[in-house]
């Protein structure tokens, strides 16, 4: 079995403190999300409203923003 990672795309909904968001995927459900280490490198700004990709963490809960669409 592999680790298959899951992206799927939601919308930005709140900003919260430290590079978390709180972000409505596509399916409906509401996750916390945090910032890609390469998105906090470039400085690549996320705004409430934002279209992002987000790899859902296995174990459910939260999940990572690695790009912003």
């Amino acid at each position: 079995m592999e680790n298959e990672k899951q992206e799927v795309p939601g919308v930005v909904e709140e900003a919260l403190p430290n590079t978390l968001f709180r972000v409505s995927l596509s399916s409906g459900e509401v996750i916390l999300a945090y910032l890609a280490g390469k998105m906090r490198l470039h400085r690549i700004k996320v705004l409430v409203g934002d279209k992002v990709l987000v790899l859902l963490d296995p174990y459910g809960g939260k999940g990572r923003i690695t790009r912003r669409l």
